[in-house]
């Protein structure tokens, strides 16, 4: 058995400060890298995509993006995390997904996608005239901030 206590704890940066995206990135990095401690730092990037990404390609772009632009804001890290969720027009519906991307050392990008899941229908008019899906989600559902909590 490895003796992991005098290694520093392996550093985390994560491309948002949403709190459902940072606990969504502790708990994959802790199940990894159960024997070693993980110190999560979180750091506000662009993007560089739509506010609201409306295809699968600029939504897997934004968190390549998310991953590259927090590399450069903290070189020194072990691994970098982007997650960014977006929207498509499949079959005349609004679907929703994200991309999650995580850069390491090495220069290399490991991708993941969740599954495409329809919108409301109320959702899908609101984001037609233009909100983000946050926003629509509150609206609908009488929430508040609801991106912030439910991710």
């Amino acid at each position: 058995m490895t003796d992991h206590s005098q290694t520093r704890p392996m550093q985390v940066v994560v491309a948002s400060h949403n709190p459902v995206k940072i606990a969504a990135v502790r708990a994959a990095f802790a199940m990894q890298f159960a024997d070693q401690g993980i110190e999560i730092d979180a750091v506000s990037v662009p993007s560089g995509v739509s506010d609201q990404p409306m295809s699968d390609a600029e939504t897997r772009q934004g968190a390549r993006n998310r991953v590259a632009n927090a590399r450069q804001c903290k070189p020194g890290a072990d691994f970098w995390v982007g997650l960014e969720g977006g929207l498509e027009e499949l079959g005349g519906q609004l679907m929703a997904s994200a991309w999650m991307a995580v850069g390491d050392r090495s220069g290399r990008i490991s991708e993941a996608r969740t599954p495409t899941l329809p919108l409301p229908p109320e959702v899908q008019a609101l984001v037609r005239d233009g909100l983000e899906l946050g926003e629509a989600n509150d609206r609908v559902f009488a929430t508040v901030n609801s991106k912030q909590g439910g991710g």
